[in-house]
């Protein structure tokens, strides 16, 4: 089966189009344009199978996702599963009671497990920077927040009266900012990569081994490309988590990370009783099977 996934972001909604197990093509629009993000979620899902095709909607905007749902269903007459409600995501959770973490990172969890099948650290870099930690069991154990990059921009400008309103760039190679422009954007770049860096070898020592790092988001590239901590970009991770999800759910999922696509409502439990609890777990990847 084929499918439309697609993830509305707080700024930005990506759209994936799935043939089968490949994700085809992909692309991010900002939430500021709902029509061209209708217009082209139309236009992907033209390019799916007539006979079997689904489309599958993560969000942590509701006031984007619901009205594009409900525009999705009017035009093109196909139902839309979203995710955490018609289908649940494939990642245990070891967290506080009543916690609730976004369908997002949840997905990215989901996602970095199926591809890897051991510890990893998840860096989504959009509006928020969170640094999420996914152990050796595949459950997820939460992590950080923090402001993304034009997040600690505009930040900057509105809390002070001197500072510019600066658009996210990169910083020049220079180690010092040799005006206010660069100095900011060298302070939140490196602030962002220092805060990565920290909070891996806070999650490695905690867990007894050093995980996979993996990052994704709008401003991954633009952070992380050559950075030594992360060992692979990949903007389209949460695309695949909502596949992943989707196998899940449909029966279809495959090993070595590969996926078949296909909706169902079924939802899957989110709460794993494998999950780690903070103790020393050594470097085999296990957990200490303490109940959750």
């Amino acid at each position: 089966m084929d499918l439309l996934a697609i993830s509305v972001g707080n700024s930005r909604t990506q759209l994936g189009r799935f043939t089968g197990t490949e994700l085809d093509s992909s692309e991010r629009i900002s939430n500021q344009h709902p029509d061209l993000i209708l217009s082209r979620a139309i236009e992907h899902w033209g390019h799916l199978g007539e006979n079997s095709r689904g489309i599958a909607l993560a969000s942590v905007n509701e006031s984007v996702a619901g009205p594009l749902a409900k525009a999705l269903k009017a035009r093109l007459g196909a139902d839309v599963s979203r995710l955490g409600a018609d289908l649940g995501i494939p990642v245990g959770t070891c967290l506080d009671e009543g916690a609730k973490p976004g369908t997002d990172r949840l997905l990215n969890a989901a996602a970095a497990w199926d591809k890897f099948q051991c510890a990893t650290v998840v860096i989504d870099a959009g509006t928020a920077v969170t640094v999420d930690f996914v152990d050796g069991k595949g459950v997820f154990q939460g992590g950080a927040i923090a402001p993304g990059v034009a997040l600690q921009l505009r930040a900057m400008h509105d809390g002070t009266a001197g500072l510019p309103l600066v658009a996210p760039a990169a910083p020049t190679d220079e180690p010092f900012g040799k005006c206010t422009e660069q100095a900011m954007l060298q302070g939140v770049h490196h602030g962002i990569r220092g805060l990565v860096q920290r909070l891996v070898e806070r999650y490695a020592e905690a867990y007894g081994a050093f995980p996979r790092v993996i990052a994704t988001g709008g401003d991954a590239e633009a952070l992380f490309a050559e950075d030594d901590v992360v060992e692979m970009v990949d903007a389209d991770l949460t695309l695949h988590g909502i596949a992943a999800a989707v196998a899940a759910a449909s029966g279809t999922a495959k090993s070595q990370g590969r996926r078949s696509a296909g909706v169902a409502a079924a939802p899957v439990p989110h709460k794993h009783d494998g999950g780690c609890c903070g103790h020393d777990h050594g470097t085999d990847g296990g957990c200490c099977g303490h109940q959750h």
